[in-house]
């Protein structure tokens, strides 16, 4: 939001009645606590209202809305080391979307967390979820006609079912989203009429259209068709990141790019950008030299949706992530894993975002449900690169998949082999196949005179739990 948004916008809350429950004035009581409550009062009660948003305001009189403005700095604030937004959103559960607004107003310092009413769940603070009552802050516990109330709002609520555009014209609609590439990436003829455009966008839920003749662009349209994800403040956050750096570690980035484009429109440009700055190795053929990548593309083309697909749309501050080091991708998404990391492979993926996952398979833009792992690692194997590592990293709430470039077998430590014995054991086991010493030698290009090496890379992993042995010393998973 621009200045003059936001004086527009506390012009507005000033103007509220003095009894709202979705918005709450002070002037310098800052204590991180009591905002961390008051955040999922808010959220809890706009919800509660049918409000979008709930508003605290810090440099306003509670009873007279008076300006007064605040020393109250939040980017300044820490919690120990931690930066205060980042110590609040690790404090609500589930995970909510709030802005800090810092601006002046009339040469008085003015501060606004402009809060996303809940659309899940009731959001608690610390395991206590509050409520408005008035002018009062109370536990929802101690309400519970309300808590059933907001649990009736949010039960039928999905991401993709959300608004990131509301009440605009039908030339503003054709604006914001790529309808042209809508009907090629989804073979569809491109109707000749603005009419008929609008009909199709309408049945297919990217765009709703309200009573008055104006249109809402649901979520599901924007973060797959939009021209431009910065135009649309809700999801602007979540276009993806591409960071190049020197090195392997983060203290020299070369190169940032961020995609614009919604994920469905963007998607081919997204990927021929991450594959043009991967490293390369020379080939030597019998008659030339030729530059092949380091890395097989199907790793980008699997695992990049796979991040936009599954991610924790609800999860503040945090957008999907590539990151190229002279040593390794990372690809990171945001929320806990549904599944456990060890049974990615075999497993059947869960998405929090069925509609989206839905919608980029039949855009042919992510595979079949339960294939796209396992052609990755079919392809790394392929390739005789380091088994990928696939890391719950709980502390931050988020998934990293690492892709390692070629090391020699000699250069891999003891848990790059035992991780890469039990991903090829699985592999084996769901296609439909076995795993033997045999097959793990040409997995890591050991000469058959050197199969003691299997052999001990395969009683290690028995040791880990990963894998068990059956009869002639063949290996399944765990799991299986």
């Amino acid at each position: 939001m621009d200045i003059e948004e936001l004086k527009e916008l506390l012009d507005n809350l000033r103007g509220a009645d003095k009894e709202n429950e979705w918005i709450e004035f002070k002037v310098d009581n800052s204590k991180p606590e009591e905002i961390g409550e008051y955040i999922s009062a808010l959220s809890n009660s706009a919800c509660l209202h049918k409000r979008d948003f709930g508003y605290l305001v810090f440099g306003i009189e509670n009873k007279t809305h008076n300006i007064i403005g605040t020393k109250f700095n939040p980017k300044k604030r820490k919690i120990g080391n931690e930066e205060l937004e980042n110590w609040l959103s690790i404090n609500l559960t589930p995970k909510i979307n709030f802005e800090i607004y810092n601006f002046d107003y009339e040469s008085k310092k003015i501060v606004i967390f402009k809060i996303n009413a809940t659309k899940d769940r009731p959001i608690a603070f610390k395991s206590t979820k509050w409520i408005r009552i008035g002018s009062y802050k109370k536990k929802l516990e101690d309400h519970p006609e309300r808590e059933r109330i907001i649990w009736e709002r949010t039960s039928g609520f999905t991401f993709e079912t959300g608004i990131c555009a509301k009440m605009i014209d039908e030339d503003e609609v054709l604006n914001l989203i790529d309808y042209p590439n809508y009907f090629r990436l989804t073979n569809q003829k491109l109707p000749a009429n603005k009419s008929n455009i609008l009909d199709k966008l309408t049945e297919e839920k990217i765009i709703i259209k309200t009573k008055r003749g104006f249109y809402d662009i649901t979520n599901l349209g924007g973060i797959l068709f939009a021209k431009d994800l910065t135009k649309f403040e809700n999801i602007s956050r979540k276009a993806i990141r591409v960071i190049i750096y020197k090195g392997i570690d983060k203290l020299k980035a070369v190169k940032e790019f961020v995609s614009k484009k919604g994920y469905a429109v963007g998607f081919e440009d997204l990927v021929h950008y991450i594959n043009e700055q991967l490293p390369q190795s020379e080939e030597i053929g019998k008659a030339l030299r030729k530059n092949v990548k380091m890395y097989p593309e199907i790793v980008i083309r699997e695992l990049v949706p796979n991040a936009l697909i599954h991610q924790d749309f609800g999860q503040t501050g945090t957008s999907p992530m590539v990151e190229i080091f002279d040593d390794r991708i990372e690809i990171s998404k945001s929320g806990k894993p549904l599944i456990d990391t060890l049974r990615f492979i075999d497993h059947s993926p869960q998405s929090r975002n069925e509609k989206l996952a839905e919608f980029m398979r039949r855009m042919n833009i992510c595979e079949e449900r339960g294939s796209g792992i396992d052609k990755v690692i079919t392809a790394i194997e392929m390739y005789q690169l380091p088994a990928p590592k696939f890391i719950d990293d709980s502390n931050f709430l988020r998934v990293i998949i690492i892709i390692y470039a070629s090391k020699s077998l000699r250069q891999m430590d003891k848990n790059d082999k035992i991780r890469a014995c039990y991903q090829h054991c699985a592999l084996k086991f769901v296609s439909n196949s076995i795993m033997t010493n045999s097959t793990l030698r040409e997995r890591f290009n050991i000469e058959e005179r050197n199969y003691p090496v299997a052999s001990g890379i395969i009683r290690n992993t028995i040791q880990e739990g990963l894998i068990k042995p059956q009869k002639n010393s063949r290996y399944v998973p765990f799991w299986a």
